[in-house]
């Protein structure tokens, strides 16, 4: 157990330095620099259509989700979209904003056997807290994984700025980062992170977060809200998860 958290932290440690080298050389808006192609990241969004993304069990992507002024915003009823193209294990770095009031979130490893993505795939909160009554609990608010693992500080952003987001998942090692901090780490799998699943909602739905590769996912909840920089770096396959064979 001692050498698989030594291994992933070399692994997390790698990441987080491939991740300073992206950040010393910006690029533009949904566009990548000659270091993060040669780091082997991958758009995951042009800023100009939704190619690459669908509405979950569904065919095509709904109009309420578009590509307005760089951003995939969602503009109207549209319900939760996916990624065409499903990750095992990955760094995947984005931004969001937020209205007044508004609620959404970032999926990762969600699949489509059932009737909501939030049946299957952990989620990374995003949130108006100042607004919005989940706002009110460290383990809803903007940046936790959402009712299982509070946010560890508070570095969200003022409505109408972009925020930043880095998820890494490396195995079961999950890593939730919120405008260069880490604010959540936990661990799949493990007794840890099952008792937690069985003492919250998502004990109705035995698929949840079982999967060991899925889609991204972005939930509509109802609010408008605007991505921008998605993009994605696959890691390794990994066998540091626990239960895994």
């Amino acid at each position: 157990m001692k050498m698989m958290r030594v291994t992933v932290g070399i692994g997390v440690l790698g990441l987080l330095l491939g991740s300073m080298g992206m950040q010393a050389e910006q690029a533009e808006p949904n566009t990548l620099t000659a270091a993060e192609r040669a780091d082997g990241w991958t758009l995951l969004f042009d800023g100009e259509t939704t190619a690459g993304w669908r509405g979950y069990n569904a065919d095509s992507m709904p109009d309420g989700w578009q590509a307005v002024d760089g951003a995939l915003a969602r503009v109207g009823q549209g319900g939760d979209i996916i990624t065409e193209d499903q990750f095992e294990n990955f760094e995947l770095y984005l931004e969001w904003k937020l209205e007044v009031g508004g609620n959404s979130g970032v999926f990762f490893r969600a699949t489509e056997d059932a009737e909501e993505v939030f049946h299957t795939a952990p989620e990374m909160q995003v949130l108006d807290d100042g607004t919005h009554p989940d706002g009110k609990s460290m383990m809803t608010s903007a940046g936790s994984d959402y009712a299982l693992y509070g946010r560890s500080r508070d570095t969200v952003k003022p409505i109408g700025e972009w925020n930043a987001v880095r998820i890494i998942a490396d195995g079961s090692h999950v890593e939730y980062w919120l405008n260069g901090v880490r604010v959540v780490e936990y661990e799949l799998w493990t007794a840890d992170w099952e008792a937690r699943v069985a003492a919250s909602k998502f004990s109705a739905y035995p698929q949840f977060g079982r999967a060991r590769s899925g889609h991204f996912a972005i939930q509509d909840h109802g609010d408008p809200v605007y991505f921008r920089n998605i993009k994605v770096r696959e890691l390794p396959s990994s066998r540091s998860a626990a239960g895994e064979q």
